[in-house]
């Protein structure tokens, strides 16, 4: 299918940094976005529609955003301004799209999504440009299984057909793409305000001659792990966050990883940047307070809110592959779930 007249534009690829495009790139893109809204169509009624990946929230919750008083020069960029407090938004969520996969308890992957709440500046997402709003969106993996648009294409096109079909994928994300989209898709937790979470994609800090490539990562601040329960109930991650909120704040480090090397790629997101050699900077902390966020207003916000890596600043724009196919496919997930729901979105 060809590009929707309401799809946001292509990005433009920044060389520099070492952006490259995949051949027939945007076309690839917009089939994919394509074939994602055929799938909650066919899968959701009228007034229902819910994300396709990262569908249940764990805990929507408020936060505060502390930006470092001392940071250097490379890294107060965008909205590190040093001493800055920013008030927060923050979705807690399991990877899986599938209504039918979501318990607590089962192998999933995880993610953490934050909103920055007053944010000035014009954004770069084109119906968004006066947002006050920045997203930070990650899972719990440093990596992704895929850098290219065809593979996540076939794979979504082979997902919803018969067993048959779904046996061959494999064979299109090849070994080590087969290898990530299990542990990507495994693995359970006791807690989600107790492990780290990683961007995997790559964003530019600053804006200018001296911008450069990063990642991003939160981890607690304790290395305290709950044990998992014996019989986890379906929604046990959220009656535990209650429960550690209750007891008291949680605090959270925001840290940076500029690129030390070209051979850092942009473009590649199944392969970890070494901490080695290109170490972590602890830039914010973030602090959830004792709260109780199981209210109707957060319960709605966590299943109402889009969270975009593009909802950002220009000194944040998100690089690669990727993020590329996150801008389109992304806005029209959140166009289309508020068509079928009848909502209409705004910012905070």
């Amino acid at each position: 299918m060809s590009k929707n007249s309401n799809d946001v534009p292509f990005p433009v690829i920044d060389e520099s940094l070492g952006e490259k495009l995949y051949p027939n790139e945007a076309e690839l893109t917009y089939e994919i976005a394509d074939a994602t809204e055929q799938g909650i169509r066919a899968q959701y009624h009228a007034g229902n529609a819910r994300r396709d990946v990262h569908a249940k929230s764990t805990g929507c919750m408020r936060a505060e955003f502390h930006v470092n008083a001392d940071l250097p020069a490379n890294l107060a960029k965008g909205v590190f301004i040093p001493g800055k407090v920013y008030q927060a938004l923050i979705r807690f969520s399991n990877g899986s799209g599938d209504p039918r996969q979501q318990a607590d308890g089962h192998d999933d992957g995880r993610g953490m999504a934050i909103k920055l709440l007053d944010v000035p500046g014009e954004k770069i997402l084109e119906n968004e440009l006066h947002a006050k709003t920045q997203d930070f969106v990650m899972i719990n993996h440093p990596v992704f299984f895929t850098n290219d648009p065809h593979t996540y294409l076939t794979l979504i096109q082979k997902a919803s057909g018969n067993l048959l079909t779904k046996l061959t994928i494999p064979l299109d994300l090849g070994l080590k793409g087969t290898l990530l989209f299990k542990e990507l898709n495994s693995g359970k937790i006791s807690n989600p305000l107790q492990i780290r979470y990683f961007s995997a994609s790559a964003f530019q800090l600053g804006i200018g001659p001296d911008r450069q490539a990063v990642k991003f990562s939160v981890k607690p601040v304790f290395g305290i792990v709950d044990p998992m329960p014996e019989e986890p109930g379906p929604d046990f991650l959220r009656e535990v966050m209650l429960t550690t909120l209750k007891k008291g704040a949680v605090t959270m480090k925001f840290m940076i990883q500029p690129s030390t090397s070209p051979d850092l790629s942009v473009e590649d997101c199944m392969h970890e940047w070494s901490e080695k050699d290109a170490p972590f900077y602890e830039v914010a902390t973030i602090h959830i307070p004792s709260q109780d966020f199981d209210t109707p207003e957060l319960n709605k916000l966590g299943e109402t809110l889009a969270f975009n890596v593009w909802h950002a600043l220009p000194e944040h724009r998100p690089l690669g592959s990727v993020n590329r196919m996150r801008k389109i496919v992304y806005e029209r997930i959140s166009r289309v779930r508020n068509e079928m729901n009848a909502t209409v979105r705004r910012e905070p």
